[in-house]
């Protein structure tokens, strides 16, 4: 009888570590998911110090992807210093704080449809998204009209 007790036992074990090793690879893909996502916080570099130049918190809120200024760096962290050049509601409206991304949304392995605004020049520009080096990077490029004319950044992954 000790015998059988003793398989069950081990067969039981057996089911429990196969239920913990399932659990944990969906935790593990769970996470890799989100790394390929553009959800997060992103270092912006300037295009022509190449130097860091803000903190961008993307979210996702019923499939739209947004993105805020949340801190400046160097000589734009100034938390008073606002969007004198913007021509819509944003003009005068603080950066920090600001929605500079909006109506991203994810098309394929990217994410595109929506604007991104240059608070430097107040202009919106269309704008797609796709997340690089395994999560760590996001090339961010805005253009008009057709994504020939633009610039891509590539922003890093804060956290």
């Amino acid at each position: 009888m000790m015998q059988i007790s003793n398989a069950t036992s081990w067969r039981r074990l057996g089911a429990h570590a196969l239920v913990a090793v399932a659990l944990l690879g969906g935790v593990a893909k769970s996470a890799m998911a989100d790394d390929l996502s553009p959800v997060g916080v992103w270092k912006t570099i300037d295009d022509n110090t190449g130097k860091p130049k803000a903190l961008v918190t993307i979210s996702e809120k019923d499939g739209e992807y947004v993105g805020v200024i949340t801190k400046g760096l160097g000589a734009n962290d100034d938390p008073e210093r606002v969007c004198d050049k913007c021509t819509d509601g944003r003009k005068g409206q603080k950066m920090l704080g600001m929605q500079i991304i909006r109506g991203i949304k994810k098309d394929g392995d990217e994410y595109a449809g929506g604007y991104i605004l240059d608070p430097e020049n107040g202009k919106d520009y269309k704008c797609k998204m796709t997340v690089v080096d395994g999560g760590k990077k996001l090339d961010v490029r805005g253009f008009i009209g057709i994504s020939l004319i633009g610039r891509t950044q590539t922003w890093i992954r804060e956290q």
